[in-house]
């Protein structure tokens, strides 16, 4: 397994064990509509950290991309789809709109 598998998977099983029955009460209670707010100001951080060209981006980042893993595992736990399957989505769209490198 390479380090970035090894580092996702291991961001996905955090999030999966502070929502568990043992873990955070606020984690747990979380739903897609109340992280919202909370997605939405990530998501402005870090583009005012490429506008600024300041070197907050990294933990920026990290901050969104723990925003899409923490929705992907609520989606999970109702059964509607995973984060294996966002990523699947994505790669699939990609090479779709990209015919022209993907033959």
């Amino acid at each position: 397994m390479s380090n970035k598998t090894s580092e996702i998977n291991r961001l996905i099983e955090i999030v999966d064990l502070l929502r568990s029955p043992n873990g955070c009460p606020w984690d747990k209670e979380q739903t897609s509509e109340s992280l919202i707010p909370f997605f939405i100001e990530e998501v402005y951080e870090a583009v005012e950290c490429i506008e600024k060209k300041n070197n907050g981006l990294k933990e920026e980042l990290g901050d969104v991309l723990l925003h899409i893993v923490f929705q992907s595992s609520i989606a999970s736990e109702k059964g509607y789809f995973n984060f294996n399957d966002v990523l699947q989505n994505i790669n699939n769209k990609l090479i779709k709109r990209h015919p022209y490198i993907f033959k």
